[in-house]
């Protein structure tokens, strides 16, 4: 699949942002504009896929837009999920992946208030790519109230501040969370809970699967994965938590070999 070349921002496309969200989206430009991007043209486009993360502020903070996939679905049932899916033939581009399902999902418009700012390296989950298009939303008002869940593939669209990955802590700030001990939130923990799993493909090394206490499913595995990866870019830190198990592969190269990809390649 071809490589999106992205339209610089405008010099005024930020102004309505406080100065410290302001600084996050400038960060996460300088990355993108430093950071070449993964050529994915070797890979079969049936084994692309893109999600997107659409930022926006709210009271001086980052958050972003969420989903619980609906119970009825196949994969994932009731699961925390960035808008997003499978690379369809009509797709021109990862960009218009992402944007094609988040209308799809939860009924995004497409406004000239939302920017794409760049797109991150490809997770591997199971025989997929998954490509995080990184996006900001500058006029929430516009926006937010046209969202609406599509039957059938979501149950609810929420939202979490995009700080919260870094900092558990901080979802104590918010209005309302699914009670301790609840279905959304199985644990003792107050806003944070992790596990270590041993996967026999990664050379049975560990894989650490960070969970996240919210007002709605919590977030957890290929989801927290992502957002942290973009929170550590805005933020310009990382978290206040152990990421990592000790012999976790943090290179996606390493853990894309794993899932065999590079064996099932081509046009």
């Amino acid at each position: 699949m071809n490589l999106t070349n992205l339209p610089e921002l405008s010099s005024t496309a930020l102004d309505s942002l406080s100065p410290y969200t302001r600084a996050c989206i400038e960060r996460l430009q300088e990355y993108f504009r430093a950071t070449e991007r993964v050529d994915l043209t070797p890979y079969p486009r049936t084994r692309l896929a893109a999600v997107l993360v659409l930022l926006y502020e709210e009271e001086g903070k980052l958050r972003v837009v969420l989903t619980t996939r609906s119970k009825e679905l196949r994969t994932h049932p009731g699961k925390t999920a960035l808008p997003g899916g499978k690379v369809d033939d009509e797709d021109a581009d990862l960009v218009m992946t992402a944007y094609r399902e988040a209308s799809e999902e939860i009924h995004l418009p497409s406004s000239p208030q939302i920017h794409t700012l760049g797109l991150l390296e490809p997770f591997p989950f199971f025989k997929l790519l998954v490509t995080p298009v990184v996006a900001v939303l500058t006029d929430p008002s516009s926006v937010l109230p046209q969202l609406k869940p599509n039957e059938g593939e979501v149950d609810r669209i929420f939202s979490y501040p995009l700080e919260g990955v870094l900092d558990p802590n901080l979802a104590r700030e918010e209005s309302e969370l699914v009670p301790l001990g609840s279905e959304d939130w199985p644990f003792e923990e107050e806003f944070h809970n992790w596990s270590d799993y041993i996967v026999s493909k990664l050379g049975n090394t560990t894989y650490r699967m960070h969970r996240f206490r919210t007002c709605a499913s919590n977030i957890n595995g290929l989801t927290a994965d992502i957002l942290t990866a973009t929170a550590e870019i805005a933020y310009a830190k990382t978290t206040v938590y152990e990421r990592y198990a000790p012999d976790q592969p943090r290179d996606y190269k390493t853990v894309l070999g794993a899932v065999e990809l590079q064996g099932e390649t081509g046009s």
